[in-house]
């Protein structure tokens, strides 16, 4: 599970890269590498570092613990 975790997080930074690439120079570095945004390789990359986000999902709840120093 914790090796999962990691390589969600890993995906979902490489994701968010992605998205500030695109956001400031109109750069998709995920369809650069990978023959495109319709590539095939693209589309599974796309997808992966998505479902990477959802199981990120389960983090939300130990936010509270990490960001309030363990306060309830």
């Amino acid at each position: 599970m914790k090796a999962i975790s990691m390589i969600a997080l890993i995906l979902v930074i490489v994701g968010a890269l992605n998205w500030g690439l695109w956001g400031f120079f109109q750069f998709d570095l995920v369809a650069w590498l990978f023959d495109g945004q319709t590539g095939w390789f693209s589309r599974v990359i796309y997808a992966v570092i998505g479902l990477s986000g959802l199981w990120s999902l389960r983090f939300l709840s130990k936010c509270k613990t990490l960001c309030c120093g363990g306060k309830k």
